[in-house]
């Protein structure tokens, strides 16, 4: 049996968490088994799920396969990005200081901030009475 070679990178952004499979290929993006067209209709977001395959120019070299989950459409696609940013990685080391003078390497920390008790929100408070 031939094991067909794969390259995998875990990518995350807020709260989702994509599982990125790179493979050679023609250069096909399915995210959970549906094109990405149908699953990211946003060009804004299939931009930013491209760029790391296009600063490498390895755009039409790879299929990639990627099952992502929690967080909403942007999130979701950050993560991608972050995902195949390693697994190119993974596929080529030399590509890494390329991507990360992009900033495609570092995982975006900002995520909701947590609701305070007390207050009505993260930072907002309830309205102040003097009387």
């Amino acid at each position: 049996m031939v094991t067909e070679l794969k390259h995998y990178g875990t990518g995350r952004r807020k709260t989702a968490v994509a599982r990125v499979y790179l493979r050679p290929g023609h250069g096909v993006i399915i995210v959970n088994k549906r094109a990405i067209e149908n699953y990211f209709p946003n060009e804004a977001h299939r931009m930013i799920i491209r760029q790391p395959l296009q600063l490498t120019d390895t755009a039409g070299k790879f299929d990639i396969q990627v099952n992502v989950e929690g967080g909403g459409p942007s999130g979701q696609a950050g993560a991608v990005r972050h995902g195949i940013t390693r697994a190119l990685i993974e596929f080529n080391n030399d590509l890494r200081r390329k991507l990360k003078k992009a900033g495609f390497v570092t995982r975006d920390p900002r995520c909701k901030e947590r609701k305070k008790y007390g207050q009505k929100g993260a930072r907002k408070r309830f309205q102040f009475s003097k009387r």
